[in-house]
């Protein structure tokens, strides 16, 4: 699996900045592993699935349930870390024609919808979450309201992911230098079609 790429704590100057910023980066670090891990778990059940489908001419009804299950963990634990290592998509245009100096405040604002849209996810995540704790899901035998916690816990991880990304870029270290491009860099489609 591949390590993901931290902010360096060694650049920012503030200790308490850095301590938090290495303990993110445990938490993005363990998210990922996690997310790796239900992906190959996933992949296992929906073999053993196939197989005993096919080959054994007899069905498991936990399987589906528990794969589903499992893809939300990874997909929403994965999108937590694609936040935090700037992976996530994001509409870059204005960025090549403005100033570098409104870059920290368009990519901030950014950072600002992030936040309210994983908030929306925990807000509404949690009231799935106890609407169906109540029932029961027969296959697997737990609460209903178990399929909602990946969206809980994957916005509370955006959440934090997202304001460590606000603070640090306002505390002056540069969080987005992996992103920046500079106009020079912007490919000339004038001349590429000339040399075909």
């Amino acid at each position: 699996m591949v390590e993901p790429k931290t902010t360096d704590a060694k650049i920012i100057a503030n200790p308490r900045l850095a301590a938090i910023a290495r303990v993110l980066s445990i938490l993005s670090t363990g998210a990922l592993w996690l997310a790796g891990a239900g992906l190959v778990v996933m992949t296992l059940i929906v073999g053993w699935q196939v197989f005993t489908r096919y080959v054994l001419n007899w069905s498991n009804a936990w399987t589906e349930p528990a794969a589903i299950l499992l893809m939300s963990w990874f997909i929403l634990l994965g999108a937590a870390v694609g936040i935090r290592e700037n992976y996530h998509l994001g509409f870059d245009v204005l960025l090549y024609v403005l100033p570098r100096s409104s870059k920290r405040i368009l990519r901030s604002i950014s950072d600002v919808v992030v936040i309210a849209f994983a908030g929306g996810m925990i807000f509404f995540g949690l009231q799935l979450v106890a609407l169906g704790w109540p029932a029961r899901m027969p296959s697997l035998g737990i609460p209903e309201g178990v399929k909602y916690l990946p969206l809980v816990a994957g916005g509370a991880l955006i959440i934090l992911f997202a304001l460590e990304r606000l603070v640090l870029r306002w505390s002056g270290v540069d969080v987005d230098a992996d992103v920046d491009l500079d106009v020079d860099e912007v490919p000339d489609l004038d001349v590429a079609s000339k040399e075909h």
